[in-house]
């Protein structure tokens, strides 16, 4: 038995010796180079593809089978003569007895100059779909076998069962690099065109349930737009075929991107974390998300699931607080002119949910300067741009996010507050003898753009909003609800109302962007809100105090302040309580015209003293930016007042005539020259008031042309008087009412 396996083991030694000696021989005697023909042809029947050898090919056969090949090409069938993929060098081994066991055990893979082209034809084709397809063969005429309904058809045979082939292969590589490679992607139907240049990869030991290091280097580049990033990544890769199951473990990725979206400057930016992509389960994940670039730092965490289905992804994202006007400019994105220190602090806590065509943040917290939100924003549909803005906030100042004013309107508002403060300092001089204040010329709004017209008209959007304190154009709105939607062009304002100084208000409208020149329509209601807070003007006292309750109907058109009060019209009633007269007194006007009636002069000096009211009330008829007014009234204790007028808005100026009616005995008048008896009471007085709206009262003056038919009456009153005591019952009744109706003609 000894001696049988002492054989044996010569046996197998000498059948080793020449297996070795026949692979020696093979490799040394036989020239693969000899036969590129043939090689090719097998390429074209079995693999279905054009192979083109220029190179030399070198190989060994054992224990290893190598092979080198130089300078080679692959084209499809379909279009030989223009490769897909071309290397200038690519080597490997592989141990020859595991193939065997299915078992592909390699030593150093190395590929070096890889380029490979991809692109997709005007009608959506793509190159890489005729990859290992055979041309097309003619189809053969039908037999009069094949067409007879009663010839037998020929059972398949029954597929049989190797279970060797169903056994996955096993991976085992010492190594993998690739030098210099290049990918390149063209689409001829929109012109895009991608590229990564210069790919450097290296691998460690590539082994099934092991950890294989990896790193990638690379440049990317786009044409549409241009964009152009380098890039290098590095991590450990994992893989189970068996279970489906890859893992990328601390993935770290950092680069720097240039190109036109960021407009000539540049993005350094790195992300790592765990990835995770579990084929078996349907599922993602990218854990422990970390993300910057240049000023900006996120954590987070991603989950993909169904990706056999329409992919769902869900997770977090928080992003550290950070200037976001400085982040947006270090990558080219411009925003407009804001008041210094906007956007200053922005920070976000979210949770994610998306799909491939939406995403939206959930359970937001975010912080923008000194405000807080919480609520919801989503994107729920990314072609259409459809917003959806669900929001409450403590406190959010509006004014300071908006453009300033430009310096034609600057110069514009400065000369008209010139134009205001000459006509105020005459009216003060003279009080009540001196001239009416001119009407003022200047225009009081500004032309500058208002709306982005071309975004508005792509607009999708539905907003509900609230605030604890929203300030707006100066007004601090408590309590405030803003909801609005847009489609198509049409923008509905369904409401914004809120508190305001103790009142309260609300204004629907819609702003249409369709036309050419902007629609706007708007319905305001405004109950008891102190009516100085919305006249006053900037280091000016107003002129008018009160609670001002407002219903109005408005209608204008056009993309600026001037263009819109050009074009006001509509309808609008007011009521103003418990109101003063700001630095007017009234009672020194009549005091004036009594003193003219009576011929005495006045002989204290004008007193600056407010006028108190008790109401003052009117309605309003819009027509291009000119409000007519024929009903103004207003209760003022011992006088009733009614007039008649119109406020020209497009340049804050006002014309109005009014009547001021004694209503009782004004003995305690501050002017003994004004005195009042009961010949003036009952009487009409008339003053004319007009200038700026900012002067209020203080622009009115006593009607000289009124005042002389006031004369007239008293006068034919007080002969009326005498010829009462001269007559007394001389003459009939008749007599006496004819001579008296005489004098008052």
């Amino acid at each position: 038995m000894k001696a049988f396996g002492k054989i044996l083991g010569l046996v197998l030694l000498g059948l080793l010796l020449i297996i070795v000696a026949l692979g020696f021989a093979l490799t040394h005697l036989f020239d693969p180079n000899d036969y590129k023909d043939e090689i090719r042809q097998l390429a074209r029947d079995k693999a279905h593809l054009e192979l083109t050898l220029n190179g030399d090919i070198g190989w060994s056969l054992f224990p290893w089978l190598g092979l080198e090949l130089h300078e080679a090409s692959i084209a499809t069938l379909n279009n030989p003569k223009v490769p897909f993929a071309d290397l200038q060098m690519l080597g490997l081994s592989v141990r020859v007895l595991p193939l065997l066991r299915r078992e592909v055990q390699m030593s150093d893979v190395r590929v070096e100059g890889l380029n490979l082209t991809l692109s997709r034809d005007e009608n959506g084709h793509g190159n890489w779909e005729d990859i290992g397809r055979p041309l097309p063969v003619a189809t053969p005429a039908p037999t009069t076998a094949a067409t007879d309904a009663n010839a037998p058809v020929p059972e398949a045979p029954a597929p049989t069962k190797d279970v060797a082939a169903q056994r996955p292969l096993k991976l085992d590589i010492d190594s993998l690099t690739v030098n210099n490679a290049r990918v390149e992607f063209t689409d001829a139907k929109s012109g895009q065109q991608l590229s990564a240049e210069s790919i450097q990869l290296s691998t460690g030991a590539v082994h099934e349930g092991i950890n294989i290091p990896v790193k990638l280097t690379a440049f990317f580049g786009s044409s549409q737009p241009v964009l152009r990033a380098r890039t290098e990544l590095n991590g450990e890769l994992r893989f189970d075929r068996a279970l489906k199951r890859y893992q990328f473990e601390d993935m770290k990725l950092s680069g720097e991107a240039s190109g036109e979206p960021l407009q000539g400057k540049s993005m350094t930016f790195a992300a790592q974390g765990q990835l995770l992509v579990d084929l078996a389960a349907n599922i993602a994940e990218w854990n422990g998300l970390k993300l910057s670039a240049n000023q900006l730092r996120a954590l987070g965490e991603l989950n993909f699931r169904d990706l056999n289905k329409e992919p769902k992804l869900s997770g977090g994202l928080s992003i550290a607080q950070l200037d976001l006007r400085t982040f947006l400019d270090s990558i080219g994105q411009t925003l407009p002119p804001m008041a210094a220190g906007s956007l200053s602090k922005f920070e976000l806590v979210s949770r994610l949910e998306g799909s491939k065509n939406s995403l939206a943040l959930e359970d937001l917290n975010l912080k923008v300067d000194d405000s807080l939100f919480s609520g919801r924003i989503a994107v729920e549909d990314f072609a259409k741009q459809s917003l959806r803005v669900q929001l409450k906030g403590d406190k959010f100042d509006a004014d300071r996010y908006l453009p300033p004013k430009s310096e034609a309107a600057a110069s514009a508002k400065a000369a008209r507050q010139s134009e205001v403060k000459a006509s105020e300092s005459s009216a003060l001089a003279g009080a009540g003898d001196s001239p009416l204040p001119n009407a003022p010329t200047k225009a009081a709004w500004s032309d500058d753009k208002l709306l982005p017209v071309d975004r508005l008209r792509k607009l999708d959007l539905q907003a509900d909003l609230s605030f604890g304190v929203l300030t707006l154009d100066k007004l601090p709105i408590d309590n405030a609800v803003l909801k609005t939607q847009g489609l198509d062009g049409l923008i509905k304002l369904e409401s914004l109302s809120g508190g305001l100084y103790n009142g309260e208000f609300e204004t629907r409208g819609t702003l249409d962007v369709r036309p050419a020149v902007p629609l706007i329509g708007l319905q305001t209601r405004i109950k008891q809100v102190p009516v100085e807070h919305f006249i006053k003007a900037q280091d000016q006292t107003p002129p008018v105090k009160g609670l001002l309750s407002l219903d109005s109907d408005l209608t204008a058109s056009g993309n600026s302040q001037k263009a819109l009060i050009d074009t006001l019209n509509g309808n609008a009633n007011f009521t103003i309580d418990d109101g003063v007269l700001v630095n007017a007194n009234l009672e020194q006007q009549l005091c004036q015209g009594i003193a003219t009636l009576n011929r005495k002069s006045l002989s204290g000096q004008p007193r600056g003293k407010d006028t108190p009211f008790e109401e003052l009330k009117g309605n309003l008829v819009f027509r291009n930016g000119v409000a007519s007014n024929p009903d103004l009234k207003a209760r003022i204790p011992g006088l009733t007042v009614n007039g008649e007028g119109d406020i020209d808005l497009r340049v804050l100026g006002m014309d109005y005539r009014v009547g001021v009616i004694i209503e009782g005995d004004k003995s305690e008048m501050p002017d003994p020259a004004c005195q009042v008896n009961e010949r003036f009471v009952g009487l009409e007085w008339p003053l004319r008031c007009r200038g700026p709206m900012e002067l209020g009262a203080k622009a009115c003056r006593v009607d000289r042309d009124g005042l002389g038919k006031i004369a007239g009456k008293v006068a034919g009153d007080k002969l009326n008087e005498k010829l009462e005591e001269k007559i007394g019952d001389k003459v009939s009744p008749e007599l006496k009412d004819a001579l008296k109706g005489l004098f008052k003609r």
